[in-house]
Formats: C-alpha cells, sequence, structure tokens
C-alpha cells in the first residue's frame, strides 16, 4: 500500500473522521499486548535467544537494512544467526520455506529473498506465517539466534531482545493509529523496547541513529557495476515500490542525479507491462525491487543497494545482552 499523505497531518478532515476507528484500534493492540504479558494468551517460547527488529508504523523504516547489519555483526562475533520472515506477499502453504538465492520472490517474499542473495549460503533465511515453525526449522539446521524481521506485533513468539526502528523524517506521523495515522500500535509501545534506532535525523536522547549509504549502481541484466555519479549526466527514471518510495527518489536527487519518480504499492508484484515503459533512460530502483524485476528486466535497468551506518554502540549493548543470555542471567 502507499502510505496516505493524511497519515502525516493531525488536522486533516480524513484523519480526524476516522480518528474513532484509530481509537479502536490503539485499544485492540493494547489489550491483545497486555493479555500476552499476563499470560492469558501464550507465547511460544524457542531454546536460543530471539531478537525482534520491527517498527510500530506502517512502511518503511530501514528494518531489512539494519537486519542484514545485525545478522552480519552477530557471525562475525561467532555466533550463527538465522533470519525469520513471514514471507509478506508469498503464498506459503504447509510448512516453513527455506529461501534460496534463485527462490522466486512469489513464493518467499521480497525481502526475505534480498537479505538471502545478501547473506549467501552461510546463514538460512526461513520464512512462514508463523514464525515459531520457521524458528524451529533455523535451530535444528544450526542456528543459535533467531532474528525476526518485522516481527514487532507478531507476539506469538517470544523474544528476549526488542529493537525498534523509526523513520527519522516522517517520525510517527499524525500520531493515530490505523486508519486515521500510520500506528499500528500505540506511541507508548516504545517505552517497553529494549532499543530504538532512528533512521535518519537525530535520533535524540537513549536511542541510536542509523544511515542508509547508496553503493554501487548494479546492473540487473549482467551484474555489472557503475558509480552513481556516472548517471548525474543523464536525465534517469526511478522506481520504487517501498513504504516510503519519495525518500529513494530524494537520495538520488541528493545526489546529484535528475530523476522522474514513479511510485509503485508496497510489495508491489511487477510485471513485464510494468517495465515496459522503461526503455530508454536508464532507470535506477531499490534493491528491493530488483528481485522482482530482474525476470523482466533491461540493459538499462539499475538497482542501487544500500548499506547502513549505525551508531557506535548498538552493537556491543545487543552482543552483551546475548552473552548475558547465554550464560543463563536475566538481562537487566
Amino acid at each position: 500500500m502507499k502510505t496516505p499523505a493524511f497519515w502525516q497531518s493531525p488536522h486533516d478532515p480524513r484523519s480526524l473522521l476516522l480518528a474513532p476507528l484509530g481509537w479502536l484500534w490503539c485499544a485492540v493492540a493494547r489489550h491483545r499486548l497486555n493479555a500476552y504479558r499476563a499470560g492469558q494468551r501464550q507465547a511460544e517460547h524457542l531454546p536460543v535467544p530471539v531478537i525482534v527488529i520491527g517498527n510500530v508504523t506502517v512502511g518503511g523504516s530501514g528494518k531489512t537494512p539494519l537486519t542484514l547489519w545485525l545478522a552480519r555483526r552477530l557471525r562475525t562475533a561467532g555466533w550463527r544467526p538465522a533470519v525469520l520472515s513471514r514471507g509478506y506477499g508469498a503464498t506459503i502453504e504447509g510448512g516453513p520455506r527455506q529461501v534460496r538465492g534463485d527462490s522466486p520472490a512469489s513464493e518467499v517474499g521480497d525481502e526475505p529473498l534480498l537479505l538471502k542473495r545478501r547473506l549467501g549460503d552461510d546463514l538460512e533465511v526461513i520464512v512462514h506465517p508463523r514464525r515459531a515453525l520457521a524458528g524451529r526449522l533455523a535451530i535444528e539446521l544450526g542456528a543459535d539466534v533467531l532474528l525476526l524481521d518485522d516481527g514487532l506485533q507478531h507476539l506469538a513468539l517470544a523474544r528476549d531482545l526488542e529493537i525498534a526502528v523509526l523513520d527519522g523524517g516522517r517520525g510517527l506521523g499524525n500520531g493515530r493509529c490505523l486508519p486515521a495515522g500510520p500506528l499500528r500500535e500505540p506511541e507508548t509501545r516504545l517505552d517497553a523496547v529494549d532499543a530504538v534506532v532512528v533512521q535518519g535525523g537525530d535520533p535524540g536522547a537513549g536511542r541510536w541513529g542509523m544511515r542508509l549509504v547508496p553503493g554501487m549502481a548494479v546492473n540487473l541484466v549482467d551484474g555489472s557495476h557503475r558509480p552513481l555519479s556516472d548517471f548525474g549526466r543523464m536525465h534517469c527514471e526511478a522506481l520504487a515500490g517501498i513504504g516510503h518510495p519519495e525518500r529513494f527518489f530524494a537520495m538520488l536527487r541528493g545526489l546529484g542525479l535528475s530523476v522522474d519518480g514513479h511510485a509503485f504499492a508496497d510489495h508491489h508484484a511487477f510485471s513485464a507491462a510494468d517495465l515496459a515503459p522503461f526503455t530508454a533512460r536508464p532507470l535506477l530502483m531499490t534493491e528491493k525491487d530488483a528481485v522482482k524485476c530482474q525476470p523482466h528486466a533491461r540493459p538499462n535497468h539499475w538497482y542501487v543497494p544500500v548499506e547502513v551506518e549505525v551508531d557506535e554502540g548498538l552493537a556491543e549493548f545487543i552482543l552483551s545482552r546475548l552473552e548475558t543470555l547465554r550464560d543463563g542471567q536475566t538481562p537487566a
């Protein structure tokens, strides 16, 4: 879905009209969380640490790049992480599914496929709507810590560490819950997580900052690399089917590129017809879109991968908590 512009305004008549439904959504979310906390609903516990990376808002905030960063840091530190995802947009029947580098995005989801291609064969990415089932398979395959991508609201799986990611530009929007605003849960949910990471802007006291850093453009047909500065001499097209497409377009323009942006819904399943108009000028897209566009790509189609730079101390904080859990202690 494309996030409505009125989600950023507390005074927009559309948001005010939907506000009672937003209050109901918040109340239901709060009741559900309290039911798990009180033991009225049971979360499934797994025998290895579970780290959740999620957010309280709808739309992209940088969860997947942070998950990728954390998986790599944990592997470097001697852990064997696996990533669990529901596989949004995919039809997953039966048991959990191991994601492979050549898996169709329609069968595993675009973000899990992106993660698997980046992480390679050394680390597992498992998809299933029931993340506990995915976690059990990951443990059988050798994982000793589980990363739950976009799982803050998936309370059916018990967690040991919660990380909430916020978009520093949009923040919490108008502060209202769906459908009147972008919140999946009340803002107070952030008080209960272990770490808040803010993508872009000033994170504020008690939070960590994170920045997205674009890499060289990669051709979808032959895999060749090209500096983004090369595209500054020509007029380009750009497409994005992510939670906040304008962020991608603004990043390109901020690098001095002249682009015409074409926004699609988040997780859009691209077809040959969608790409048919883009045959002449260079077309730049996100890596998440590229995993779905590749079957229909032309030589003028490129994607822009991003890495994250995270404030010093976050990795050490997470590793310290994991060591405490491994030693059988209760985190403070």
